[in-house]
Order: structure tokens, then sequence, then C-alpha cells
């Protein structure tokens, strides 16, 4: 089982790096594709079969699937992205910024995780009552704060297909 644990971490790496590094938008869909598939099969490691299926249904089937028709609704009839000059120009140090900020982020959660993979897991991990209690107690701020980046990012979609001359 460690075995398929660390096989399933290094596909998710690999496919993250795929789906940020990626030039092509269906390509990175289909690496994100990949990587929910490996976080699914790594809950399943972890005996949270729950979690596992709302993995996939929900992420892998649902949110995909928005992701397609965004890309496709932004990308009719228009130039590639990486076309014109200068298009980075001001994008280059936010996104050092965020990538060190990235950086500090999973070296602090694997900081955290190997002083802590001495416990094992509590029995009911994954089950829908934990679950729910978690997302809804101790994980409620993290919950809220994904539901509003996810509100900003619909109305920058919306902004950015009405307008042409925003395009990034």
């Amino acid at each position: 089982m460690a075995v398929l644990f660390w096989v399933c971490a290094i596909v998710l790496v690999g496919t993250g790096i795929a789906v940020v590094g990626s030039r092509q938008p269906v390509h990175s869909v289909v690496g994100l594709i990949v990587n929910f598939a490996a976080l699914a099969v790594l809950f399943l490691t972890l005996s949270a079969e729950f979690l596992a299926m709302m993995q996939i249904i929900i992420y892998a089937g649902a949110i995909l699937v928005l992701f397609l028709f965004v890309i496709a609704l932004l990308t009719v009839g228009n130039q590639p992205i990486e076309t014109g000059e200068g298009r980075l120009a001001h994008q280059t140090v936010p996104a050092i910024a965020a990538g060190v900020a990235a950086l500090v982020l999973i070296a602090f959660g694997v900081r955290t995780a190997w002083t802590q993979s001495a416990a094992s897991p509590p029995p009911d991990l994954g089950t829908v009552p934990a679950f729910g209690t978690a997302l809804l107690t101790t994980h409620v701020f993290a919950f809220e704060a994904t539901a509003f980046v996810l509100l900003v990012s619909i109305i920058g979609v919306v902004l950015m297909a009405g307008r042409k001359e925003i395009r990034f």
C-alpha cells in the first residue's frame, strides 16, 4: 500500500506540473483528469472510499466538463495565447511570487505531514459523517474561502468572455 501511495504522489506532482506548464488548455485539462484520478486512488489507499467517489463524481465528472466548456467558450475564433509581443511582461513578477508562495506552502505541508506520519489516521476517516463534521466545523474557513475563489473565477471568466480587449 505504501508503494501505491508514493506512486500516486509522484503522479500527482507530475500531472500538477503538466497542468500548469502545458501551453494547450485542453492538455492541461487532460492532466487535471489524471491528477484527480490519482488523488482518488490516494484516498482509497487511506481507506477513504467516500472521498474517492466524491473526487471522481464531482471533480472529474462535473468540474472538468465545466472547464472544457469554459475553454471552448474563451478560445472560439481567437489566436493562440502565446502569440503577441510582450504578453507575459506584466505577469512575470506575480507568477514568480505565486510560485515562491506555492513552494513555501508545499514545504510546510510536507514538513507537517512528515512529522505527523507516525500517527495512524482516525478510524472514521473518509466516512460521510466525519467528512461533514470536519467540513462544517474545523475546515469551514477553507470551505468558504474556496467558495469565494470559485465565485471570483466565475466573475473573471464572464468578464473575459464579454470583453475582447482584456484577453490574457
